[in-house]
């Protein structure tokens, strides 16, 4: 099994003292992708019928593995959303910050959670114990936003107007003693997902059962909060 799925747990998991084995990636500043300007990103086909194209913009062969990569990517971009799922693909700032209103309203205040390293971030794999009892984000709505493999960044971005829970939870890893502020996100009811997914796999569960993930990766989570 990759350990890039070892992201998933139960809700169950969040209990002080309780142990999960996690992979958090180590990210190279001078490597990772940026968001591109509204105007750059429209400037550049995103779609699976222009793939030769896009290859031969940024210089891929065919085959490479970054046009498998780019392929994927825009595969999931451009899958039917679930039953009553909101889901976009957001190439630009402006283009997340403006969907992101689209599902929360224009007149609404959101906030924006991301894992985040506390300490030295060495290992890539290993078991974190919860140190706090995980706290809880009260929010009737949420997008989620998965960053994806591609030349510039892109983020995956999916909201369900079904029952989840949203944690913040604090987490040392085994090792060598790291610090995860991590952001989990529990989804209530699975009936929806394929029964080919990751987490039935990972979990050894079944759709309809709850499930959570843990943002390992540079994962972006809005979290919606009314206006007074």
């Amino acid at each position: 099994m990759d350990d890039d799925l070892q992201i998933f747990f139960t809700v169950d998991g969040l209990k002080v003292g309780k142990t999960i084995s996690i992979y958090f990636p180590i990210k190279d500043p001078s490597t990772t992708t940026h968001l591109l300007t509204r105007e750059e990103a429209n400037s550049i086909p995103f779609s699976s019928s222009k793939l030769p194209q896009i290859l031969d913009f940024f210089s891929f062969p065919k085959h490479s593995p970054q046009a498998k990569a780019m392929q994927y990517t825009l595969s999931q971009c451009e899958l039917e959303p679930l039953k009553g799922e909101t889901k976009f693909c957001a190439t630009s700032l402006e283009f997340m910050l403006d969907s992101a209103r689209g599902v929360f309203g224009l007149k609404t205040k959101f906030r924006v959670l991301t894992t985040k390293y506390l300490s030295s971030h060495n290992a890539v794999l290993q078991n974190y114990t919860v140190l706090d009892v995980a706290k809880e984000i009260e929010t009737p709505k949420m997008v989620a936003c998965h960053a994806m493999p591609y030349p510039y960044a892109v983020f995956y971005c999916h909201g369900q107007e079904i029952d989840h829970r949203v944690f913040e939870v604090v987490l040392r890893g085994g090792n060598d003693g790291e610090s995860v502020e991590a952001v989990g996100v529990c989804n209530m009811d699975t009936s929806e997902w394929d029964l080919d997914h990751a987490a039935f796999r990972v979990l050894r569960t079944r759709p309809g059962q709850s499930l959570s993930v843990i943002f390992s990766q540079l994962i972006i989570l809005f979290g919606l909060h009314h206006l007074i």
